[in-house]
């Protein structure tokens, strides 16, 4: 195999595998957080911290209403 045919192959399994590899990590970490998020907002005591960023948040889908 030539210098070419091992380049090739190794930019796709470099390249291909490693970005899809990271992407799959990077949208494992988005879904659990998202499920995290989910679980946080069906609990009968809210935290802290979801009563601190509540009306920030619905401020901002109200600003996004006016708009459109």
């Amino acid at each position: 195999m030539n210098f070419f045919g091992g380049g090739i192959i190794g930019f796709f399994f470099g390249f291909g595998f490693g970005v899809g590899c990271a992407l799959a990590v990077l949208y494992s970490i988005y879904t659990g957080g998202y499920r995290k998020a989910i679980e946080d907002s069906l609990r009968e005591g809210k935290s802290e911290r979801y009563l601190h960023w509540l009306p920030k948040v619905q401020a901002k889908l109200a600003k996004e209403r006016f708009k459109a």
